[in-house]
């Protein structure tokens, strides 16, 4: 079952302020049960230890980033945790989305615009992004109005953390994982060129 598909019973169950919205709540990783302990439990303590990393992570933060609320803070985390494939790139993606937010860019991040979409067949396509839904950053300024996934606790460091950076743009490194960050849009459509359109070259 998808976290999108929780009811709002179940995150009255799990502790959840009134409203709150599924996606985002519950932290990913592993934990120790007995069987037979009902899903209740288990996503109450999901939901708890991903409340307790947030407030951590939120008192800790650095106090010039973009985003004004730990529910914000949420919101980028996923972000960062969808558009990154390794691991040391958590902290300039989440700079590059900070730098967008100060200056009043678009994010114009995929995943998100993905995540709009129903039934989603894998390919993106440049009609998706010109469609307008609350959740294509494309079209629309700002976070999207809820996270896109459950972000990890890297994600939540790396989005209360951004390196310091002047980088606005980046692409992936064609299947390695990497990206290539930018400061111009100029670097950027050059790289753009180089890893997409150019592979291997």
């Amino acid at each position: 079952m998808s976290i999108r598909t929780v009811s709002s019973h179940l995150m009255k169950e799990v502790g959840a302020p009134e409203g709150t919205h599924p996606e985002g709540q519950f932290a990913a990783d592993t934990y120790v049960f007995a069987a037979g302990v009902p899903d209740t439990i288990i996503l109450r303590r999901m939901y708890r230890e991903q409340q307790q990393r947030l407030n951590a992570v939120w008192e800790s933060r650095d106090k010039n980033i973009a985003v004004k609320t730990p529910y914000e803070l949420l919101i980028l985390a996923s972000l960062i945790e969808k558009e990154t494939g390794d691991s040391k790139d958590r902290t300039l993606v989440s700079s590059v989305f900070n730098n967008r937010l100060k200056k009043g860019m678009l994010l114009q991040t995929d995943p998100t615009v993905v995540y709009g979409i129903e039934n989603f067949d894998g390919r993106i396509l440049k009609s998706h992004l010109k469609t307008d839904h609350p959740y294509n950053t494309y079209t629309r300024a700002g976070l999207p109005p809820t996270p896109i996934c459950n972000p990890g606790e890297a994600s939540l460091v790396a989005a209360a953390h951004p390196a310091q950076t002047d980088y606005l743009y980046f692409v992936a490194k064609g299947n390695s994982g990497q990206s290539h960050f930018s400061k111009t849009l100029k670097e950027h459509n050059a790289a753009v060129q180089k890893y997409l359109r150019n592979p291997g070259s």
